[in-house]
């Protein structure tokens, strides 16, 4: 008897994949609001699961006690700096509206360029002549524009109430997966696994030393840098140092580095004419805006074996399309996509390493085989 194949039943298909995607649609909706809180937990436990470990046996094996010193010391390195960061913008981000739109800023004497020998006065002189020139009226015209900035800088503030609210949501979510780590990594797993066999749980595996690799070779380069340049500009006297070290690590996050703050408040120390403490904040600038080059490498190493330009064109690419989260979405996908990829080019034998005996080989065989 001859095998009847079935046929399938196309709207009975269709309806199912239906289903499906309006189940997924709205399991997404309903979940929504904690995406974010959770998205964030997921890369700080990550990153911090060795540390975890290390905790659990300093208290007698004990996880209960553990994920409550994890939980604390996240609540005393995250969510107080954060929230003092975001309350000093606030403070501070008045008194630099005030100044800069009611026209505080002046152009300065510069009658320290006198004492420098030979070029001085030709110095002094062109810079009073361009100031007589106009240079009052252009910072005039440029006012409007800085208060602006600096306004639209400081009202995005007013979404405090939010941002707190996913951090104490990460902050809770962190808690259950330091507590549930295991079982949750073994179904995330699982998944992988019955969607693409050893290829998934590879990509799973894969993701998780990047979101580690990114977390200490990227953000522990951004605080250490931003820190240090902080020191620097609080004990050179430039004012509103804590609103810039914000701006600092904002900018190391995201590539650009520490140097587009200190070189301003270098050349404001010396328009001021504290050239004893620019020429100390100078030096220290080249030192912190040099440290990325050895922490970085280094601590990206530790935590996969990835190309360090993966892991940096990741972070930027994954800032712009996705916002903060991206800082650790971006490397993500790329190194699971290049490994992936790696993975199946190796999956066959590397070509001749001479190109003329492949050419040969071709000439040789029959027509219809080519």
């Amino acid at each position: 008897m001859a095998f009847q194949p079935q046929s399938r039943d196309v709207p009975q298909v269709m309806l199912s994949v239906l289903f499906l995607a309006l189940m997924i649609i709205a399991c997404l909706w309903i979940v929504q609001p904690f995406i974010l809180g959770f998205a964030w937990a997921g890369t700080v436990v990550i990153a911090t699961w060795p540390v975890l470990l290390r905790v659990q046996r300093v208290l007698f094996g004990r996880r209960s006690l553990a994920v409550l010193a994890m939980t604390l010391m996240l609540f005393l390195l995250f969510i107080i700096p954060v929230a003092l960061l975001v309350n000093s913008l606030v403070d501070t981000g008045g008194p630099v509206i005030k100044t800069v739109t009611a026209g505080g800023l002046t152009p300065p004497e510069f009658d320290w360029l006198r004492s420098v020998p030979l070029i001085g006065e030709k110095l002094y002189s062109g810079w009073h002549n361009l100031l007589d020139m106009g240079g009052s009226a252009i910072l005039a015209k440029l006012k409007p524009y800085v208060g602006a900035t600096t306004t639209w800088f400081v009202g995005q503030a007013a979404h405090i109430g939010r941002f707190m609210l996913h951090c104490a949501l990460m902050l809770l979510f962190s808690a259950l997966l330091y507590w549930r780590g295991e079982q949750v990594a073994q179904g995330i797993r699982h998944f992988a696994f019955r969607l693409a066999a050893k290829r998934g749980d590879a990509a799973v595996l894969l993701a998780g030393q990047a979101i580690r690799a990114v977390a200490l070779g990227v953000v522990v380069t951004a605080l250490v840098q931003a820190v240090l340049g902080g020191v620097g500009l609080a004990v050179a006297g430039v004012p509103y140092a804590t609103l810039f070290t914000v701006v600092m690590l904002m900018t190391c996050l995201i590539q650009l580095g520490p140097l587009i703050v200190l070189v301003p408040a270098i050349i404001w120390l010396y328009w001021s004419g504290d050239t004893t403490w620019g020429t100390v904040l100078l030096v220290w600038s080249v030192v912190v805006g040099t440290l990325d080059n050895f922490i970085r490498p280094m601590l990206i190493r530790m935590g996969a074996d990835l190309p360090l330009i993966l892991i940096l064109s990741g972070v930027i690419g994954g800032l712009v399309a996705f916002g903060m989260i991206g800082l650790f979405i971006g490397p993500v996908l790329l190194a699971v996509t290049w490994r992936l990829f790696s993975a199946w080019v190796n999956e066959v034998p590397a070509p001749g390493p001479i190109p003329e005996d492949v050419l040969e080989e071709v000439d040789d065989l029959p027509d219809s085989t080519r």
